[in-house]
């Protein structure tokens, strides 16, 4: 690993971890407001955290994904909401690293703090016309949309295929419809476009991601953007259950010695709990190695210029849709012999319990047609999945 990009990830660390505290304490905040507080994002601005992915020549860090879910999983220990709102958030400058530059220096050009949010589902209506499109919509789940002033949404060009369109905060709407049942301070609200025009370098286009011909390779060529652009977003909504995983699990020990006068001998005869306490340890640890191990190996390939070959790929991409459905285990079991104050609403292991579930839902969690996909490049069918 170089040693300078070594020293400017220790050092983001660093910061993080001094403001886990102060976000542990607005976590009730977060919630009660339905978004990031401002002055988390602020301080989390300030440490670096949305510099982590973005390119030096406009003021990043230029890290590995490695160092980056490092710290997003810490966030999440502090606030699952923090985490996945702000993760998703600061991914997003890795995204637009492997645009057109004329892009990036629309959103950076002016400022390196600049921040995007995004949509992916394909809810856009796109008309072709000269010089880009017209673009029209509405898309939900776009975490963190209130601390940002672009967006990144999806649409199906006309006798072409998916493209993600990139919008400033002038073309767009943003309607307070994020109600929910858990990681409710992830503001992820619904984005309304009317008509607006997108200039075509403004797009990223599907096909460029997965065969890595993206434009923003003629002045971002560092190993750090040449990793396949899915592998990076799809942990981001996946990593932050392991870090609340990891806090379930402190929450469970601590409350499991309260129940027994701080006698942890007593814990002895409750095979149980010490089944769950012990399996959920090993899953947790399981699931943070695995997430380094899949990156390290890619930047081993890509550091020998070798290409990553789609089976893994395809793997990587199961693995990533795997984790929250075994988070869900590890958080049911813990909850399950956690006792009566955990029904209370604001307990704490309660509220990493909502907020697994509800990451649940995110379609890209979802690892039924991953399983499918992989499965049928084992017996040698063609690939079904071009977000990999």
């Amino acid at each position: 690993m170089n040693t300078e990009i070594q020293a400017r990830a220790d050092g983001l660390l660093d910061k993080v971890h001094t403001l886990l505290p102060r976000i542990r304490e607005r976590t009730e905040e977060c919630k009660a407001g339905r978004r990031v507080p401002a002055e988390t994002v602020s301080e989390l601005q300030d440490a670096g955290f949305f510099l982590a992915l973005q390119p030096a020549r406009y003021g990043g860090l230029e890290l590995m994904p490695q160092h980056f879910f490092r710290a997003q999983m810490m966030l999440a220990e502090a606030c699952m909401s923090t985490a996945w709102a702000c993760g998703i958030v600061a991914v997003h400058a890795y995204q637009l690293a492997l645009m057109d530059d004329r892009a990036q220096q629309d959103v950076w050009g002016d400022s390196i703090h600049t921040r995007v949010s995004s949509s992916y589902a394909p809810m856009g209506k796109v008309e072709k016309v000269e010089g880009g499109f017209r673009f029209s919509g509405r898309w939900g789940w776009s975490s963190g949309c209130d601390h940002c002033s672009w967006v990144l949404l999806g649409g199906i060009v006309p006798d072409e295929g998916y493209r993600t369109f990139l919008i400033p905060r002038e073309d767009y709407d943003i309607e307070d419809t994020w109600q929910v049942m858990g990681l409710q301070g992830t503001g992820s609200n619904d984005i309304v476009v009317k008509d607006a025009f997108v200039p075509d370098y403004r797009t990223h286009k599907q096909m460029d991601g997965f065969l890595g011909t993206n434009p923003g390779k003629a002045v971002n060529p560092q190993v750090q953007f040449q990793f396949p652009w899915a592998q990076l977003f799809i942990r981001t909504v996946s990593s932050p259950a392991i870090g609340a995983c990891r806090a379930a699990l402190r929450l469970a020990i601590k409350g499991a010695n309260g129940k027994a006068s701080n006698d942890p001998t007593k814990l002895a005869g409750d095979t149980a709990t010490l089944e769950r306490l012990a399996q959920a340890d090993c899953t947790i640890d399981e699931l943070e190695a695995l997430l380094y191990r899949n990156f390290d190996h890619m930047q081993a390939r890509l550091e020998r210029n070798e290409s990553i070959p789609l089976s893994e790929r395809a793997r990587y991409r199961l693995q990533a849709g795997q984790v929250i459905e075994r988070c869900m285990c590890v958080v049911d079991s813990l909850f399950s012999s956690a006792g009566g104050r955990s029904v209370f609403l604001d307990s704490e292991i309660q509220q990493r319990f909502m907020d697994i579930h509800t990451a649940r839902a995110h379609v890209a969690n979802n690892p039924t047609p991953f399983l499918r996909n992989h499965g049928g490049l084992l017996l040698g069918l063609e690939n079904s999945d071009v977000f990999i």
